[in-house]
């Protein structure tokens, strides 16, 4: 968010170990596109994620789209993927930006986390942190599926305040009160 056009072309440029710093837009998709030619030779595929797309602004929108026109006579040289939160698809729709979204082929949106998967989820992240015991008892889940409506960003967020809570009260176990507290 906040970058114009030439920032943000310099950032790509970076993120692909591109060594030159641009000072165009022409020189940057020149170079790109030698770029993206050279790695289809050596049989790889160039992915550009962009994450919190729902803050890019119009322009920067646009630019991406045009980047997407990078391309040999039978494919694409470029795969860009969009990741956002809903608000994103708001801003597709607008009439402005008719022409990028004409050139999404999959468009996929996930759905906010059941109480049952929410209990699952926070499961599953403690057990990649490490932990091998049920930590957050049955109720404190329900509680976490409560403030978090199964959105995983907020669930991420009550859970670390209600384990830190938990750490500085030296409680093995989180429970509905020291959620809801947090």
């Amino acid at each position: 968010p906040g970058l114009d056009a030439l920032d943000f072309f310099n950032m790509l440029a970076n993120e692909f170990r591109m060594t030159k710093k641009f000072k165009s837009k022409g020189e940057f998709i020149i170079e790109l596109k030698k770029f993206l030619q050279k790695t289809q030779s050596e049989q790889k595929n160039v992915l550009l994620i962009i994450d919190e797309a729902q803050r890019l602004e119009e322009e920067i929108l646009e630019q991406v789209r045009l980047l997407s026109n990078i391309e040999m006579s039978d494919r694409k040289l470029i795969n860009i993927f969009f990741v956002g939160q809903s608000e994103f698809n708001e801003i597709i729709l607008r009439p402005r930006n008719r022409a990028v979204r004409q050139r999404i082929t999959i468009n996929y949106n996930i759905n906010a986390l059941t109480e049952t998967e929410t209990g699952k989820y926070i499961q599953f992240r403690l057990e990649v942190a490490g932990s091998k015991e049920k930590i957050f008892t049955s109720p404190a889940i329900k509680e976490v599926y409560k403030y978090s409506n199964g959105y995983p960003r907020l669930i991420n967020i009550i859970c670390d305040q209600a384990l830190l809570t938990g750490y500085v009260k030296e409680k093995r176990k989180i429970d509905q009160k020291i959620v809801a507290e947090c």
